[in-house]
């Protein structure tokens, strides 16, 4: 699934093409792709409408346009493609494109902004315009985005008060932080030098400030090489990110770059998490020293 940083670079992709374009009709053919309307009135309702806005919050793509925000989330496999007439569209590949397409955005100047969802778990939604992001059914319980440089240590030790599950469940509960995904998750958690079994209620104001600052580094880097692609994440024309490369231990076979020791992965809650269990620390209260570790 996309993370904060592929997200970012799909939507810096839809600004480029897009800012100021008019839609002039938007056609639907897997309906359930449309969350919070039938799929005829969102294609209604959407017509007509500019490209006015492009925002981020989380693994969320938002598109303000003149009357309306537009939400997109990407899930597994979702991607926008633009082509530039009906004749390109046409000469996709039947079987390996156009099967895939399930919306299309016929644009003014005759370009066509059509996503595309092998799997379709991807979801729009269409809403009046609010003031505040959260108060969009669909952002409501979606945290401070992993880059907002509001966020801060206390806000996490506010969230992580009895939480006894393992920390790298934590970062993944996007209501805690919004962007970060399996993938960085295992990053961040190396960088910090914490175990992800570790429980999020023994970890200190100092520890979630390392966190937070790991977490910046970390995104920020990964958005200057364009995001991780590791199966298939690519956007527009095949562009593809480079920060697979610079990975420390997820999907890591090896030792660790810092120690030597062997690389491990276990699933928890579920996700193939990488870790080093020599540098990094299973850190508990002394009241918690017995407790086992909820999963």
């Amino acid at each position: 699934m996309p993370e904060a940083p592929e997200v970012h670079h799909v939507v810096q992709y839809l600004q480029r093409h897009l800012a100021n374009q008019q839609i002039v009709q938007a056609i639907v053919t897997y309906p359930p792709l449309i969350d919070n309307m039938p799929a005829q009135n969102f294609c209604q309702q959407i017509q007509g409408q500019h490209f006015r806005q492009f925002k981020r919050l989380g693994k969320y793509i938002i598109l303000e346009l003149d009357d309306y925000t537009f939400v997109s989330h990407l899930r597994m496999e979702g991607k926008f493609l633009i082509v530039s007439s009906r004749e390109e569209f046409e000469q996709l590949d039947q079987v390996r494109d156009r099967k895939h397409i399930h919306a299309q955005f016929v644009l003014e100047d005759g370009r066509i902004v059509c996503y595309k969802d092998t799997r379709k778990f991807g979801r729009m939604s269409l809403w009046p315009q609010q003031d505040d992001l959260h108060h969009l059914k669909p952002l409501s319980k979606v945290g401070k985005d992993v880059l907002d440089p509001t966020l801060c240590a206390q806000d996490l030790l506010k969230k992580a008060s009895q939480r006894t599950i393992p920390l790298k469940t934590f970062l993944l509960d996007q209501s805690v932080i919004a962007g970060i995904g399996n993938i960085y998750a295992d990053e961040i958690l190396f960088a910090t030098r914490l175990s992800p079994y570790c429980m999020p209620c023994d970890l200190s104001k100092k520890d979630m400030q390392n966190i937070i600052e790991a977490t910046r580094s970390i995104l920020m880097h990964a958005i200057e090489a364009g995001g991780t692609t590791i199966l298939s994440f690519s956007y527009g024309s095949n562009h593809t990110g480079s920060f697979q490369n610079q990975l420390q231990v997820h999907g890591q076979k090896g030792n660790c770059p810092i120690c030597g020791h062997e690389i491990e992965h276990q699933k928890i809650n579920g996700r193939t998490t990488y870790f080093c269990p020599h540098c990094q620390k299973l850190k508990k209260k002394r009241s918690r020293k017995n407790n086992p570790i909820k999963e």
